[in-house]
């Protein structure tokens, strides 16, 4: 990352070290009054579906692991494995834990299961936002991330799961909710454009409006039709890839 950095930048940066006693205040009041919610009950390995193999890893933080649902079923994996077993038959994996940033997920690459995956799925970032990782740290872990599940999985397609909104969060109170999504669009744009750089991945756009009724009781996890959303995107990259299943392009 070099060159200037764009005004609304340094703007942000301004407004940030002025409201840094309140939120402060908020962030210690917002951790009171979290509700912990259970991780979904389901396998997290498996074989579904017939057609051409298909070998599937979802990886990252809690909105991987389904923190939000009481489900596998509901969650990205159930409801994107759920989508692509009429086409393919799927063997995954998900290896996810609640907190997880970008440096961690790095810890665990030679520990992961499979000796080869055709799909990665990556979430991260929401924690890296909130914990305070910087944007050039962040990216400099992103493109090693990607770099070392191409190398160790044979050049896998890696789909990588844009930021959500956190400033639609409703756990968030304001200013600590405006401040938040502003650095997690920040690194949304950052995380799109080295994904357009490479060959070996995409990134997602989140362009699904968050609020109360579609998050979970939280109010910082989705809930089941924010997840369905999640998985129609994945999936649709899955089954319009020629590369991935003899299916025909825009099949439903």
């Amino acid at each position: 990352m070099s060159g200037p950095k764009p005004t609304r930048d340094y703007l942000d940066i301004a407004a940030r070290m002025l409201l840094m006693p309140v939120l402060l205040g908020q962030a210690v009041h917002v951790r009171t009054r979290y509700v912990e919610l259970p991780e979904p009950i389901g396998a997290r390995s498996g074989t579904v579906g017939s057609g051409p193999p298909l070998r599937l890893l979802v990886i990252g933080d809690s909105s991987a692991l389904g923190i939000g649902v009481t489900t596998q079923a509901d969650a990205l994996l159930g409801q994107l494995t759920e989508r692509l077993q009429a086409h393919a038959t799927v063997t995954y994996d998900l290896v996810a834990k609640t907190g997880a940033k970008t440096a961690d997920v790095l810890g665990w690459i030679d520990e992961l299961p499979g000796p080869k995956y055709d799909v990665i799925v990556t979430a991260l970032g929401v924690n890296d936002v909130t914990k305070g990782v910087s944007l050039r740290r962040w990216l400099q872990q992103q493109a090693s991330l990607i770099d070392q599940l191409s190398s160790r999985f044979d050049s896998p397609k890696i789909i990588i799961s844009g930021l959500p909104p956190i400033g639609q969060f409703p756990l968030l109170p304001h200013p600590l909710r405006w401040v938040l999504g502003r650095q997690a669009a920040r690194f949304d744009r950052h995380l799109h454009a080295l994904a357009a750089a490479r060959s070996d991945c995409v990134a997602l756009q989140f362009n699904m409006g968050l609020n109360a009724a579609n998050m979970s009781e939280d109010g910082f996890h989705p809930g089941p039709t924010v997840y369905a959303r999640w998985a129609d995107e994945v999936a649709q990259i899955v089954r319009t890839s020629p590369d991935l299943l003899d299916v025909a392009k825009g099949a439903p």
